[in-house]
């Protein structure tokens, strides 16, 4: 059995309808809406691979590198807040966060 561009495509898509779904039932805590946006991002670079294997051409693979590289950046700076935030309210629970409401 050999996989094809189809199989890529319906792996990225299922990730991708697993992270929206993290997204909406889980509005409280902040780590996991963290895991469910990098879980996105992560079907987006799927498909970007599977498309770029598809045409024979490594502009997708390079642009999935440069996703990687701010998705990491993303994570370092959303745990450096997360922990601020613990630090200062005690507690990560979305509703409780509401100090920058104007």
């Amino acid at each position: 059995m050999t996989l094809t561009l189809g199989h890529f495509l319906s792996l990225g898509a299922m990730l991708f309808a697993l992270s929206v779904v993290g997204i909406f039932l889980n509005r409280k805590n902040l780590i996991v809406l963290l895991m469910a946006i990098e879980l996105m991002l992560l079907a987006v670079n799927t498909n970007f691979v599977a498309f770029s294997h598809y045409l024979g051409d490594l502009h997708g693979q390079i642009f999935v590198f440069f996703i990687l590289t701010v998705a990491a950046a993303e994570s370092a700076i959303g745990l450096a807040i997360l922990v601020q935030l613990f630090r200062n309210r005690a507690s990560i629970n979305v509703d409780e966060l509401d100090s920058l409401k104007g």
